[in-house]
C-alpha cells in the first residue's frame, strides 16, 4: 500500500490527502518486480521558491497481513515551462535564473559530505538571492537535493564533464562507453522525484560537444527515463555547437560565456524556438578584501583586487553580464561562475594545462594563453584554491556578493561601500570608491562633506562610481535613494589598530552526532568593535569542555596552514574556526581564541 501525506520542514508525514490504489505483486527470490498505480491529489499545495510544499508517498510493503518494510519517497507538486521569449515560468508565473554554479567540496572539510556545512552555504546564497544551482560539473550529492527540495531552490543537475573524448588522463572518457548510459539512467532515476531539479544536463564544456549523433543519444537516454523535463548542455563553443546542428536535440540551449552571436541564433529557424540560458557566466576573480590602484592582479602577493573588474580572458564583470542579460530579455537567466571558491584552479595563477581547452577553437587564444601559463610554472604561484567565488573558501562574503545580492533582490534595501578605510600610506592620493547598491542613486560623503550624488541607468549601471576621492582619514557614508526616498545608507570607517577578537557563530547549538557542525567567525576589532581590514594576527583556538575543533581557515588561496590546524592568521580582518560537539556528550563546550597582544574571545555552544 501507499499513502500520500503533506511532508513537513523535518520530514515528518503531516496529513493524509490520498492513497494509491494497492498492488499485489508476486516477487519471486532474487528479482525484481514492477507495479504501476496512481492517485489523484485535489487542490494540492505547489512546490515553487518561496513556499517549497512537498509530499511524500509512504510505501508499506506486507507479508501475510504484516509489514516488514516501509520505504518514503518525498516529492513536490509543480509545473515548469521553458519559453524561447518569456523566459521560464514555474507554476505559470515568470522566473528569472539567479544562478550560481559549484563545485561540491566544503572548503576546509575537503569533499565529503556534510549537510550543515552545505546548508550553510545554501543558506548564504539565498540571503543573496541565488535561487538555482548548477551542479558543476558532477551529479550532486543527495543531501544537495534534499536541502534544495527543502529550502527553495531549482537545481541544474549535471551529468558528465566528458564524453568520449578526454580533458586529462584517465579522465570519464575512459569508461564512456561502457558506463554512460548506465550512470544517466542511474542519475534521472534516482533524482527525478525531487521538485527542485528542472534541467537534466549531459555535460559541461565537452571536447566532442560538436557531435550530433552522441549529443541526441545522451538527450534521448534521459527523455526515456524522464519525459517531464528539458535536457540541456552547457557550451564553451555555443556558435560551434549550434553551427554543427548537434544543439538541436536539446530542449534548452546552454551557453557558456559567449553570447556574441546570440541575435544571428535568435532568428536561425533550427534555434529561434530554443529557449537559451547562461550556464555558466561571469568567471570574475577576486581575493577578499584586497585592493590595489595600479594593477588588478599583484603577483608579489598573489592575490587579486576586489574592485570586482578582473576576470580571465573568457569571462567578464558582473555588471558586464548584466548588461547581456538586460539586452536578451529573454534568455532564461544566468549560472554565475561560482557560489564559493573552491579547492583548486586558482586561475589566473592556475598553470594546469586544462586551461588552453577554454580556448580550443580559437589557435591564436590558445597560443597567447601557452606563453602565460609557461611564464607562471616558472614563477611557481603558491595559490591553491580558487578566487573565482562571490564568497570566499572560509564563507566570508566578498564585495561581489553585495553586487549581486543588489541586482537579484531590488525590493530590499541594501548599500555597501568599498574599500575599506584604512589607507594611511595614502593620504592625499587618489582612492576610487564604488557602491553597489539595489537603489537608483546615491550621495556620497566624505567626513561629512558632500561628494556628490550619482545616478544609475537601468540596463547599463550596476555601480556607483567615485573615482576621484581623494583619501583622508575617517568616516565614508554613501545615502542611496530609490523612487526619490532614502533607500539605504552603509558607512565605513578608518579604524584605530587591532585591539580585541569578537566571537560569533552560525549556531549557539550543536548536536551530539559527531557530524553536527557550528561555523565560528572571529573578527580582529578595535578598540570600537570595527573589523580592522588589513590585520593578519595569529589566532590560536581551544575548546574546553565535551567538543573539539573540526578545521580552520581564513579565504586566504594562497595559505598552506593545513585545514586541520588549530591556530592559524587572520587574514585581512577575519578568520573561522569549525567545531562539533563530541559524540553522546551533553552540557555545553566554549570555544576560544586567543592572540599574542589581543584581548582574547570565547562563546558557549550547547549540545542538544
Amino acid at each position: 500500500t501507499t499513502d500520500l501525506y503533506e511532508l513537513d520542514i523535518n520530514d515528518i508525514p503531516k496529513v493524509k490527502v490520498g492513497s494509491l490504489i494497492t498492488s499485489t505483486l508476486e516477487i519471486k527470490p532474487n528479482s525484481t518486480e514492477e507495479a504501476e498505480t496512481h492517485s489523484i491529489i485535489n487542490n494540492p499545495k505547489l512546490w515553487d521558491l518561496k513556499t517549497p510544499n512537498r509530499y511524500v508517498a509512504q510505501t508499506k510493503v506486507s507479508v501475510d497481513g504484516k509489514v516488514v518494510d516501509t520505504y518514503n519517497t518525498p516529492f513536490g507538486i509543480r509545473t515548469i515551462e521553458f519559453t524561447p521569449r518569456n523566459g521560464f515560468l514555474l507554476n505559470g508565473k515568470r522566473v528569472e535564473i539567479f544562478g550560481t554554479c559549484n563545485h561540491h567540496d566544503l572548503g576546509a572539510l575537503g569533499a565529503a559530505i556534510n549537510t550543515s556545512a552545505l546548508k550553510r552555504q545554501l543558506v548564504m546564497l539565498k540571503e543573496m538571492g541565488c535561487n538555482s544551482l548548477r551542479t558543476s560539473h558532477n551529479p550532486p550529492a543527495p543531501e544537495l537535493l534534499e536541502l534544495a527540495d527543502k529550502m527553495g531552490f531549482l537545481v541544474w543537475d549535471e551529468a558528465f564533464d566528458a564524453w568520449k573524448i578526454g580533458k586529462k588522463k584517465l579522465d570519464y572518457n575512459t569508461i564512456f562507453d561502457e558506463w554512460h548510459e548506465k550512470d544517466l539512467v542511474a542519475l534521472v532515476r534516482r533524482d527525478r522525484n525531487n521538485p527542485s531539479v528542472f534541467i537534466w544536463s549531459i555535460g559541461n564544456e565537452v571536447p566532442d560537444q560538436q557531435n550530433v549523433k552522441l549529443t541526441k543519444e545522451l538527450a534521448d537516454i534521459v527523455r526515456r527515463e524522464d519525459p517531464t523535463r528539458p535536457v540541456s548542455n552547457g557550451y564553451n563553443d555555443p556558435d560551434g555547437g549550434r553551427g554543427s546542428g548537434a544543439a538541436v536535440a536539446l530542449d534548452v540551449m546552454g551557453v557558456n560565456y559567449f553570447f556574441d552571436q546570440q541575435p544571428k541564433w535568435d532568428i536561425d529557424p533550427r534555434y529561434k524556438n530554443k529557449p537559451t540560458l547562461g550556464s555558466e557566466t561571469a568567471s570574475t576573480v577576486s581575493s577578499r578584501g584586497e585592493y590595489f590602484f595600479d594593477n588588478k592582479f599583484d603577483k608579489a602577493s598573489w592575490q587579486i583586487s576586489s574592485y570586482d573588474e578582473a576576470f580571465p580572458d573568457w569571462g567578464c564583470s558582473p555588471d558586464t553580464q548584466f548588461r547581456t542579460n538586460a539586452k536578451y530579455p529573454h534568455l532564461l537567466g544566468e549560472y554565475v561562475w561560482t557560489g564559493f571558491d573552491y579547492l583548486g584552479e586558482p586561475t589566473p595563477y592556475n598553470s594546469d594545462e586544462t586551461n588552453l581547452l577554454n580556448f580550443r577553437t580559437d589557435p591564436s587564444k590558445q597560443k597567447e594563453l601557452e606563453i602565460k601559463l609557461a611564464e607562471l610554472e616558472k614563477n611557481n604561484p603558491p595559490s591553491r584554491s580558487s578566487y573565482f567565488g562571490i564568497i570566499d573558501l572560509a564563507g566570508f562574503p566578498k564585495d561581489r556578493y553585495y553586487s549581486y545580492k543588489s541586482h537579484w533582490r531590488p525590493d530590499v534595501p541594501t548599500a555597501h561601500i568599498l574599500p575599506h578605510w584604512n589607507w594611511s600610506e595614502r593620504v592625499g592620493k587618489v582612492v576610487p570608491v564604488h557602491v553597489y547598491t539595489s537603489g537608483t542613486e546615491g550621495e556620497l560623503f566624505l567626513n561629512g562633506k558632500s561628494l556628490g550624488r550619482k545616478k544609475m541607468e537601468a540596463g547599463k549601471d550596476f555601480r556607483l562610481t567615485w573615482n576621484d576621492v581623494v583619501y583622508a582619514p575617517g568616516e565614508l557614508r554613501v545615502v542611496c535613494y530609490k523612487n526619490g526616498k532614502i533607500w539605504a545608507i552603509d558607512i565605513v570607517k578608518t579604524t584605530g589598530k587591532e585591539t580585541k577578537l569578537k566571537m560569533s557563530a552560525d549556531r549557539t547549538e550543536a548536536l551530539a552526532d559527531d557530524v553536527d557542525l557550528v561555523f565560528v567567525t572571529v573578527d580582529i576589532t578595535d578598540n570600537n568593535g570595527l573589523v580592522v581590514p588589513r590585520s593578519k594576527p595569529l589566532v590560536k583556538f581551544s575548546i574546553e569542555g565535551p567538543g573539539e575543533i573540526v578545521a580552520t581557515d581564513n579565504g586566504d588561496a594562497t595559505s598552506f596552514v593545513p585545514f586541520q590546524s588549530t591556530e592559524r592568521p587572520a587574514y585581512n580582518g577575519k578568520v573561522l574556526v569549525i567545531v562539533k560537539a563530541k559524540k553522546g556528550q551533553k552540557g555545553q563546550f566554549i570555544v576560544k581564541a586567543e592572540s599574542a597582544g589581543l584581548q582574547g574571545a570565547s562563546i558557549p555552544i550547547r549540545i542538544k
